[in-house]
C-alpha cells in the first residue's frame, strides 16, 4: 500500500470516529434533554448520518480510482448538508406557510433525494431498495398515464417538492422522528450494553444454558443469537458476529455444515422479534399503529417465546435422532465466570434505569437515556475502583458512542428512505388500489387474504433489511388486512413476521448466504435446512388471526387459551419437523403428529384439551420408542 493510500484511509478512520463519536453525543443529549424543533431535529440527524455514511461506505474503496470516488463523495454530501442547512434555516417558513415549492427548492429537493437513495444503495449493497422508492416517484409524476384502478391525477415536480421536501411527509417525515430519536437511544443502549461486558455474559449464559444438553452446540448458538439480534437489530450482522463463534463449534462437534449454518441463520432472524428492542421495528411500528411501544414489547413476548420454543425443541429432537455432539464439560465457563458480578452489574444497573423511566411514565428515549447513564455510571465505577482508572473508562464510553453511532447509520438511511416511499404512496392512493385488488382477489375471505399476504411479505422483503422490509410492506398491504375488521396491531406483527422471515426464504436469503459462507456450505443446503428449521414459524403469524391473545390482545383467559394452544402446535410441529416416530419410520407418524397440530387452530377450549390429550398420548408413545437401545442410531 502507499504511503499516500495509508494517509487516507487513517483520514477515513479518524473521520469516522469523531463523526460516529459526534453522532452518539447528539442522540445521548437529545434523549436526556429532548429533541429539538421536529425539522431541526430531523434535518441535522438526516445531513449527520449521510456524511458518516458516505465516510463509512465510501466510493471505489481500495480501487486505483478512489480519490475520483471521493471527490463524488465530497459533492453528494455536500448537496445533503446544503439541503439540510436549507430546511433548518427555513423551518418556520415550512410548518406555518405550506410554501410553494420555488426552483431552488426543487433541485435541492431532488438532490437531497438522489444522495440518500446513494447511501441506501451502498447501505444494502443492492440496488433494489433504492429502485423501488424511484418506481414510487415515477408513479406519482406519471400515474395519470395508467389507466384503471391503479391510476390517479398526477402530480406535478413543484407539488411533490412540496411533499417530499417542504414539509414533514417526505425526508422529514414521522418515521426519520423515530430514527432520531427513540430507535437511535435503544440502538446506543444496545451498543454500551455489549461494551460493557454483556455481549461475553451473553454467551456464556448461553453455554451454561444449552452446552450440556442433547445438541448443546446447536443450542448455544440459538440461544446466543436471540440474545444479540435482540439488541443488534440485523439479522445479516448477527449472523456474520456470532455465527463466527457458534457454527466452526457445531462444525467441530460433528453437526452438518448445512445444518450448522441453518441453526444460526434461524436463530438470528428470531431476534429481531425478540422484545425488548425487537432489531429496531417495535419503534417504527409504534409510530404506525400509533401505540405505546411498551404495548407492542408485552405483545412481543408470548410469539418470541414460542419462535424459540419451536427452533429449540426441533433441534433437541433433530439432535437426539442424529445422535450429535454434546458440548465437553470444560469446554463449558463455569457459572461463577458466566455470572461475573463485575459483568453483570452494568446489565442490572441497566435494567434499574429502565425500571425507573418506565414508573416514571418519561419518554421512550429517556427511559433508555436512565438506563444508558445506569449502566455507564456502574461501568465507570467499577473500572476506576478496579485500578484501570479513568483513561480506560473513558474509553468505554467513547467506543459505545462510536458503535451506537456506526448502528443508527444504517438503519436511519434505509428509514429516511423508506419515509420518502411512504409519504409518495400516501399520496397516490396506491395503497388503498392494493388493498381494493387483494380483497377482490382473495373474495373477501380472511384468510384467503392472509395467505396472499404472507407470500406478498416474503417476496417484497427479500434482499431487504427488516425494518425497511417491514415498512415498504405494511404502508401497502397492512390495509388489505385490517379492513377484514382485524385489530391493527395484530395486522402489523403479522407482516413484520413475515417480512422478517423474507431474510432467510429463498431465493433472495441474505441471512442464509452469510451463515453458508461461514459454514462453507452450497447455500441451497443451508436454505433448505433453514426452511425446515423455521416452518412452525412461517404458520405462527397465522395464529394471531385466530388467537389475538397471543399478542396479549382480550382478557387473561384468551391470553391463556392462545399460550396453551401454541405451545402444543409448536412441539407437536417440532415433532413432525424432526421426523420422530410414534408409531414406526413411516409416513403414520407425520399424520399422527398432524393431529394436536391441527386440532391447536381451533380456537375453542374442546379443542385445546382435545390437542393437549393427543399430544400427551404421542409423546408417551414416542418416549417409549425412543427408550429402545436401537433408537438414534440410524443416519
Amino acid at each position: 500500500m502507499s504511503e499516500s493510500k495509508r494517509e487516507l484511509g487513517t483520514v477515513r478512520d479518524k473521520l469516522t470516529l469523531a463523526l460516529a463519536g459526534a453522532l452518539g453525543l447528539f442522540v445521548l443529549y437529545t434523549s436526556f434533554f429532548g429533541a429539538f424543533e421536529s425539522l431541526i431535529q430531523r434535518a441535522v440527524f438526516v445531513s449527520v448520518i449521510g456524511v458518516l455514511g458516505f465516510v463509512m461506505f465510501p466510493l471505489g474503496a481500495g480501487k486505483t480510482w478512489r480519490r475520483w470516488g471521493l471527490t463524488f463523495d465530497i459533492v453528494l454530501a455536500g448537496a445533503l448538508v446544503v439541503s439540510s442547512v436549507y430546511v433548518v434555516m427555513n423551518f418556520e417558513r415550512i410548518m406555518t406557510e405550506l410554501p410553494w415549492a420555488q426552483p431552488h427548492e426543487m433541485a435541492l429537493a431532488a438532490s437531497a433525494v438522489l444522495v440518500v437513495l446513494e447511501l441506501s444503495r451502498r447501505v444494502t449493497g443492492s440496488l433494489l431498495f433504492p429502485a423501488i422508492v424511484l418506481l414510487s416517484l415515477a408513479y406519482a409524476l406519471f400515474g395519470h398515464l395508467i389507466p384503471g384502478d391503479f391510476g390517479h391525477r398526477g402530480f406535478d415536480v413543484a407539488y411533490l417538492t412540496e411533499v417530499v421536501y417542504l414539509s414533514d411527509r417526505g425526508l422529514w417525515g414521522l418515521l426519520v422522528n423515530v430514527a432520531s430519536t427513540t430507535l437511535a437511544a435503544f440502538v446506543l443502549f444496545g451498543a454500551m450494553l455489549l461494551h460493557t461486558g454483556a455481549g461475553q455474559t451473553f454467551f456464556d449464559l448461553s453455554a451454561r444454558a444449552g452446552g450440556k444438553a442433547t445438541g448443546g452446540a446447536a443450542k448455544i448458538a440459538t440461544i446466543a443469537s436471540g440474545l444479540f439480534g435482540s439488541i443488534n437489530g440485523s439479522t445479516v450482522a448477527n449472523v456474520a458476529t456470532t455465527g463466527n463463534f457458534t457454527i466452526p463449534l457445531m462444525k467441530r462437534l460433528g453437526y452438518p455444515k448445512s445444518f450448522a449454518g441453518a441453526v444460526e441463520a434461524v436463530a438470528s432472524t428470531g431476534g429481531q422479534l425478540a422484545p425488548p428492542i425487537m432489531g429496531t421495528a417495535a419503534f417504527v411500528m409504534a409510530e404506525l399503529v400509533n401505540i405505546n411501544y411498551w404495548e407492542i414489547a408485552l405483545a412481543a413476548v408470548l410469539p418470541a417465546f414460542l419462535f424459540y420454543l419451536s427452533v429449540l425443541t426441533t433441534v433437541h429432537y433433530v439432535a437426539k435422532r442424529k445422535n450429535l455432539g454434546r458440548v465437553d464439560t470444560e469446554d463449558l465457563p463455569d457459572w461463577r465466570t458466566a455470572l461475573n458480578w463485575r459483568r453483570m452489574a452494568p446489565i442490572i444497573a441497566a435494567v434499574i434505569g429502565l425500571g425507573v423511566g418506565i414508573a416514571q411514565g418519561r419518554s421512550i428515549a429517556l427511559t433508555a437515556c436512565y438506563g444508558m447513564i445506569g449502566m455507564m455510571g456502574t461501568s465507570i465505577t467499577l473500572q476506576v475502583l478496579g485500578g484501570e482508572g479513568w483513561r480506560g473508562a473513558v474509553g468505554t464510553l467513547w467506543r459505545s458512542l462510536v458503535d451506537g453511532g456506526r448502528g443508527v447509520v444504517t438503519v436511519g438511511v434505509l428509514l429516511v428512505a423508506a419515509q420518502v416511499f411512504v409519504g409518495v404512496l400516501n399520496l397516490t392512493g396506491f395503497g388503498v388500489a392494493a388493498t381494493s385488488m387483494i380483497l377482490q382477489g382473495a373474495g373477501g375471505q380472511t384468510f384467503a387474504v392472509a395467505a396472499i399476504m404472507a407470500v406478498v411479505c416474503l417476496i417484497a422483503g427479500m434482499g431487504l433489511p427488516t425494518s425497511a422490509a417491514y415498512v415498504l410492506v405494511a404502508a401497502v398491504f397492512a390495509p388489505a388486512l385490517i379492513q377484514q375488521g382485524l385489530d391493527p396491531l395484530v395486522v402489523h406483527f403479522f407482516v413484520l413476521y413475515y417480512a422478517t422471515l423474507s431474510v432467510i426464504t429463498p431465493p433472495v436469503c441474505v441471512g442464509v448466504f452469510v451463515a453458508a459462507a461461514i459454514a462453507q456450505s452450497p447455500w441451497a443446503r443451508v436454505a433448505g435446512q433453514a426452511v425446515r428449521l423455521a416452518a412452525t414459524v412461517y404458520v405462527l403469524p397465522m395464529l394471531f388471526l385466530i388467537y389475538p391473545g397471543m399478542l396479549a390482545q382480550g382478557g387473561l383467559e384468551e391470553i391463556a387459551m392462545a399460550a396453551a394452544t401454541g405451545v402444543i402446535f409448536c412441539l407437536s410441529a417440532a415433532s413432525l419437523l424432526a421426523g420422530r416416530a410414534v408409531l414406526g419410520q413411516g409416513g403414520y407418524s407425520a399424520v399422527a403428529w398432524l393431529l394436536p397440530a391441527g386440532l391447536a387452530l381451533m380456537p375453542e377450549w374442546s379443542a385445546t384439551l382435545a390437542a393437549l390429550a393427543a399430544y400427551a398420548t404421542l409423546e408417551f408413545g414416542t418416549r417409549a420408542l425412543e427408550r429402545r437401545p436401537a433408537f438414534g442410531a440410524g443416519p
